[in-house]
Formats: structure tokens, C-alpha cells, sequence
């Protein structure tokens, strides 16, 4: 049996929220295997820092300010990502916003649509565009960051809850539509893990308490680290998963599972 082909050489990656946590560690893994990565945030200092990490791999590397949840922002950041690459290979959905410590009967429409523009609109938006580009050569891959909380409902953050469960039906979607020309589309639904996101449960009151619950409740005993996050997408990304597509994978020690 020949061992699987985990390599990305001559690969061109795209990763929306790579400034840190999960997107910052998925560029570094895929430039690490060989792929040139274009990263995207909100925020440029963040993102620049990245950037370099990726450039003392020995990879050609790419810092752009953007927000997904905006069509221009989106077709000027693959325009310029084509521009300087010559292509996208790869495209990774991973920016995120949350609604915290808000019920659903309490939650703004401001703070709905800040939810609901980044985790979902924005999704599709970068996939529209990047996707006619990997239709017109027949070949590309796409991953999106579902959750957990994608099919097991979560109080205060029910709009992240929701827009999550969509993007994994936008995944399914996505993948029935582009397989004809060769495009893979997955996504990977991540238990807790810290990061940004997540590290008010660290500092807030009883945010340990949960921390030690989650943990006693899931079957591994241990949290999720980006590193296995990244591993999957990796995985996702390269030719060994080449049969694969239109699936969440749940990287949560076994919490759904408990």
C-alpha cells in the first residue's frame, strides 16, 4: 500500500481569519507543507506577523485586510491573491463572529446580522468567488470551520448556533454543486478550543468550572488543540482525502459522542 500524499507543493492556500487561533495555526501547517498562503483578517498588525511566520517557512506569503461579510472586500481580496499567487488552490472559511452571554429573545439586529454577515454570508460570498475561478480549471478544495454547536444548541450564542448548522449545510450544498468540475468542499466542526474566541471562559467568573466540565464530559479528556484542528484541515486539503467531500468532521475529543 503507498502511504498517502499529505503534501501541498505548488499549492496556493487562501485562509480567512488567519490573524490567530485556528486560521493562524491551519496557514502555518499548510505552508509547512508546502503551500504558498494568503491569510485574511480584519486586522492587519495581526495578520502581518503571520505573514512573516509563513515567510521564515520559505513560503511566499500574503497579508490581507478584509471583511468577508462585504462583496467588495471579498473580490478585491481574491483578486489581489490571484494577482500575486496566480491562482487559489485552496480556500479555508474560517473567519468568525460570536454573540456572547446574549438569549436569542434578547439579541439585537445589529448584533444578528455582525454574526450572520461574518460566519455565514461571508462563507458563501468567498466561495462564490473563489470557486468560479477553480471551476474554470476544473480543481479545488474547500474548507469551511463549522462547530459542535452546529447540531447541539448552546445557550447565549444562538446565532453563532445557527449560522454554524448553516455552514454545514452550505458545505453538503456546495459539494453536490461543484463536484462536476472537481471540487472537493468539506468542513470541520471543532469542539472547545482556546483561542480568541473562546478565552472569556479563562478570565470570566465559573468560566473554569465549565472549562473542567466540558472536559470531564468529553471521552478523551482533554480539550481540542488548534494543532489537531489543523491537522484535519491539512488532511482535508491534501490528496489523501481525494474521495472525500460534502462532510463535517467533528474534531472534539468524542464530546458529541458522550
Amino acid at each position: 500500500m503507498t502511504l498517502p500524499n499529505f503534501s501541498l507543493d505548488g499549492k496556493v492556500a487562501l485562509v480567512t481569519g488567519g490573524s490567530s487561533g485556528i486560521g493562524r495555526a491551519i496557514a502555518l501547517t499548510f505552508a509547512e507543507a508546502g503551500a504558498d498562503v494568503a491569510v485574511c483578517a480584519r486586522h492587519l498588525p495581526a495578520l502581518q506577523k503571520v505573514a512573516e511566520e509563513i515567510h521564515t517557512l520559505g513560503k511566499r506569503s500574503l497579508a490581507i485586510q478584509a471583511d468577508i461579510g462585504v462583496k467588495a472586500n471579498v473580490d478585491s481580496m481574491v483578486d489581489r491573491t490571484t494577482r500575486e499567487f496566480g491562482t487559489i488552490d485552496i480556500l479555508v472559511n474560517n473567519a468568525c463572529a460570536t454573540n456572547l452571554h446574549t438569549p436569542l429573545v434578547e439579541l439585537c439586529e445589529e448584533d444578528w446580522d455582525i454574526v450572520m454577515d461574518t460566519d455565514l454570508k461571508g462563507y458563501h460570498l468567498c466561495s462564490q468567488a473563489v470557486a468560479r475561478l477553480m471551476m474554470e480549471k476544473k480543481k479545488g478544495n474547500i474548507i469551511n470551520t463549522s462547530s459542535v454547536s452546529a447540531v447541539k444548541p448552546e445557550t447565549l450564542i444562538g446565532a453563532y448556533s445557527m449560522a454554524k448548522a448553516g455552514v454545514a449545510m452550505l458545505t453538503k450544498v456546495l459539494a453536490v454543486e461543484l463536484a462536476p468540475y472537481n471540487i472537493r468542499v468539506n468542513a470541520i466542526g471543532p469542539g472547545l478550543v482556546r483561542t480568541g474566541l473562546t478565552e472569556h471562559y479563562w478570565s470570566e467568573p465559573g468560566g473554569l468550572d465549565k472549562i473542567k466540565l466540558s472536559v470531564d464530559h468529553t471521552p478523551l479528556k482533554r480539550l481540542t488543540e488548534t494543532r489537531d484542528i489543523a491537522a484535519t484541515a491539512l488532511f482535508l486539503a491534501s490528496d489523501a482525502s481525494s474521495s472525500i467531500t460534502g462532510h463535517t468532521i467533528f474534531v472534539d475529543g468524542g464530546w458529541l459522542s458522550a
